[in-house]
């Protein structure tokens, strides 16, 4: 009897896992989100917005951005959404910042509907939008 309960309760935990995957697969496999960094300076063509990034899983690399140029990335939320953190340092000039380029316990909601988390970092901070029309300033450079 133990055997037929324990092939019972497989075949069960089976067909949820299957049922999940087809019923709402974003869920079980994650969600995709498209993280964008522009350079939203107006007047720095002789001084690149330097910026680095990485994940605890994986490093991005370093890219240096002149006016309106952009670094961009997509990445998957794991299956519990509590552990994807990514963190950019920028450098301009002689001032550094780092920040949470996404985080998925903030950014899930934050981000919308398309899932767009947008960043513009201008002279006076850096601006979040999900929409690359509406921004709104998130933080200062000190």
């Amino acid at each position: 009897m133990k055997i037929l309960t324990s092939i019972l309760l497989i075949f069960a935990l089976a067909f949820v896992v299957i049922c999940m995957s087809i019923l709402e697969p974003q869920n079980f496999y994650g969600t995709e989100y498209n993280v964008r960094v522009v350079n939203g300076f107006t007047n720095n063509s002789s001084l690149p917005l330097v910026i680095w990034c990485a994940s605890q899983n994986s490093d991005l690399g370093g890219r240096a951005l002149q006016e309106h140029d952009d670094f961009s990335w997509s990445l998957r939320t794991s299956l519990w959404g509590t552990t994807d953190l990514f963190k950019c340092t920028m450098k301009w000039d002689r001032i550094r910042r780092s920040f949470e380029a996404f985080k998925a316990s903030r950014d899930i909601q934050r981000c919308g509907p398309l899932r767009k988390c947008s960043w513009l970092v201008r002279e006076d901070g850096f601006y979040f939008s999900n929409d690359e029309v509406n921004w709104k300033k998130d933080f200062s450079w000190l």
